[in-house]
């Protein structure tokens, strides 16, 4: 049988495997598939390249635009993904597992670029928080911003998703605007390498901003410095390994650690027999031991049960893994297919004997079970193997070892403190799942057992119908964990990207300010347009672009009109002695809303023209009270533009709207749809 070259891509081309190649072979047949590595890639010329050819482009590009790019390559991997299932069934994977892998790692993608279009600027730079003043009149005022590393990402992936694990950082890497050099685990890369040549044979990408390498890394993490990134998950021992290196650590390069965890999960004490949460929690924990083979760095490897619903748990969760169907992962009736490899198995019976001297194995025996449409011997197959340990406070090991693989131990607890200590036993991990519909239950689990968790998922009968599991990282929210789990934080939303950037305290005028993060900053310099700015087109519109408006007054009868009109009657603005009581006002004043509307009514231009739609305000505050007599005036600046769709973009104004002797009364920020 012919082998496959799973070839590398290293500054624009095309390398095959070398002779010092390893061999990659078929979970499910234990044939030898193809071949990968070569120690002969000029690993050196790869970062020049990222550095040279992939960076400037990237930067040169804005978030939105490198998030366009993003959800255009997305979409280009979802219509070919059967490229991609159908390599990842043999790594064991049945159409289920790879789904979660394909599609999971797609799906990750898009949101990423959502979040990019929604949640970043329209511009090369991100603003970290709001303007600092540092000086008393505004003159000299402070803000943090974040802009891309000069260097290139560097992420080394785990075996167990070829194509999650690579989209899940390749997508907050390129929209920070930094080129990326993958380096899968070697057991599944032919997978990974399938990717790629889809990602790169879309024309997407600019030239260097992805790379691959398909097999060692050589020396490439001892060339790096402070300006690139290491992202890495696997294995705790080959972390401490690659980020001890002391040249990674002289010269501060960041390493990003996602490693293996003992997550738990935890069943409430109101959660017993008969209630919808026992039935969830059996369904979750047999989820989580099958799916993948269990080899997921978020399966449940030690179950938390209250000791009176040890029996029934055992009983059900046995059952209920007995009837595992395990067997080829291209038959639809299968339910867990291989491991990865014959070398994983082996890994995982050597831990599993490690566990059993602290636990007794209740389910699944690894000498004498049955698999479907294949042979037990020749592909990678175990069965679901459950354990039981009676003294889970005396045991070491099974809050140290890993089994990764179908393993879990089933282990009692008194009280809630004692949950927690048992949780919390792990010393850092990924995600605890706590199925109990008691919330103050759940309060004390998320209080003492936070510190020592990336995630917690809680879930109930209220929650189950739309809940995604407890197993599944979500690019919205957080993947890492403490201790353990590396210390280390992916995805998370926009929390993802800034893995990838700097973060820079800038301090100077407010036109500095504004130049820099094109944002308007109050304090900057304003200018009037050539006519009224809601008749101006949003390529015509200036930062900085001002409005004054006319006066009006606020009257007595104005006041008494909104509050009849509208039904807001609160006694400050009707009742002068009531009022004067009150030690935030001097006497009956105008509603706070009145005075948005008597803005509105200064500054808008009634006629048809670019402006199409108000869309919110954002940042309202009333700075002070309105009396009857005062006459009230507005500023309305261009802030911020950024473009939406083809046809119109968003223009954020900065409204400010002053009394009579011009201190502020209200600001806000105005946004409005506006046409090209």
């Amino acid at each position: 049988m012919t082998l496959q070259d799973i070839e590398s891509f290293a500054a624009g081309a095309w390398v095959p495997p070398g002779a010092d190649a390893r061999i990659i072979h078929d979970a499910v047949t234990g044939a030898a598939l193809g071949r990968a590595g070569n120690s002969a890639l000029d690993l050196a010329a790869m970062r020049d390249h990222a550095r040279r050819v992939g960076g400037p482009t990237l930067r040169a590009m804005g978030f939105h635009d490198r998030a366009k790019m993003l959800k255009a390559l997305a979409t280009h991997l979802n219509a070919h993904k059967e490229v991609l299932h159908a390599l990842s069934l043999r790594t064991g994977a049945t159409r289920s597992d790879g789904k979660i892998d394909i599609e999971g790692g797609i799906g990750t993608m898009f949101v990423i670029a959502s979040k990019g279009r929604r949640e970043m600027p329209d511009g090369q730079v991100y603003l970290d928080g709001g303007v600092e003043a540092l000086s008393r009149s505004g003159s000299f005022v402070g803000q943090h911003i974040c802009t891309p590393l000069r260097g290139v990402a560097v992420h080394i992936n785990a075996f167990n998703f070829p194509v999650w694990g690579m989209l899940e950082k390749l997508a907050p890497t390129l929209l920070a605007g930094m080129p990326a050099i993958v380096k899968p685990a070697t057991a599944t890369c032919q997978v990974t390498e399938a990717c790629v040549r889809l990602v790169l044979q879309s024309g997407i990408l600019p030239e260097g901003a992805l790379q691959l390498v398909t097999g060692g890394l050589g020396d490439l993490l001892d060339q790096l410095d402070c300006q690139d990134v290491v992202s890495f998950t696997g294995s705790a021992e080959t972390a401490l390994m690659l980020r001890g290196s002391e040249h990674l650590l002289r010269n501060s390069v960041r390493f990003v650690a996602e490693q293996d965890s003992l997550n738990a999960s935890i069943l409430g004490p109101d959660a017993g027999p008969g209630t919808p949460e026992f039935d969830l929690f059996i369904t979750e924990v047999h989820r989580e031991m099958t799916v993948k083979a269990g080899q997921k760095c978020t399966a449940i490897r030690r179950i938390l049960v209250p000791e009176a619903h040890l029996d029934p748990v055992l009983s059900t969760l046995s059952a209920r893994l007995s009837e595992t169907v395990v067997g080829h992962p291209a038959h639809a009736e299968t339910q867990m297919g291989a491991l990865v490899s014959a070398g994983q198995r082996a890994d995982v019976l050597a831990k599993a004997e490690i566990l059993g001297q602290e636990a007794e194995r209740v389910s699944g025996d690894p000498a004498a079970f049955e698999v479907q449409g294949a042979d037990a011997e020749a592909g990678a197959f175990l069965p679901p193997m459950l354990y039981h340990c009676a003294d889970p406070h005396a045991a070491q090991a099974l809050h140290a070892v890993e089994a990764f693989g179908p393993v879990a131990t089933v282990m009692g607890y008194g009280d809630p403190g004692d949950a927690m200590d048992l949780v919390n036993r792990g010393g850092g991990s990924l995600v605890a799942s706590v199925i109990t519909a008691d919330t103050g239950f759940g309060r004390d689990i998320a209080l003492g057992a936070a510190a020592y968790h990336g995630r917690l998922y809680f879930n109930n009968r209220h929650s189950m119908a739309e809940a995604t599991g407890h197993g599944a990282p979500l690019p919205h929210m957080v993947h890492g964990g403490p201790g353990r789990a590396g210390g280390g934080e992916e995805l998370g939303g926009v929390r993802g990207v800034l893995h990838y950037m700097q973060r820079t305290a800038i301090q100077g005028s407010p036109d500095l300010l504004t130049a820099i993060g094109g944002i308007w900053v109050p304090g900057a310099a304003q200018h009037s347009g050539p006519c009224h700015p809601f008749q101006r087109r949003f390529g015509d519109l200036e930062i900085g672009e001002t409005l004054e408006t006319q006066a009006r007054e606020v009257t007595q009868d104005d006041i008494a009109h909104f509050a009849e009109f509208t039904g807001d009657r609160f006694y400050a603005h009707l009742d002068e002695a009531a009022a004067a009581r009150n030690p935030f006002f001097p006497g009956r004043v105008a509603h706070g809303y009145l005075l948005l509307s008597f803005a509105a009514g200064l500054f808008v231009e009634p006629s048809e023209g670019p402006v199409l739609a108000n869309t919110g305000l954002a940042d309202l505050q009333f700075e002070k009270p309105v009396v009857p007599g005062t006459s009230v005036h507005a500023h309305l600046t261009v802030k911020r533009k950024t473009r939406r769709t083809e046809e119109y973009g968003e223009i954020q104004w900065h409204v400010d709207l002053h009394d009579s002797e011009n201190d502020a009364v209200a600001t806000y920020t105005l946004k409005t749809m506006v046409a090209y």
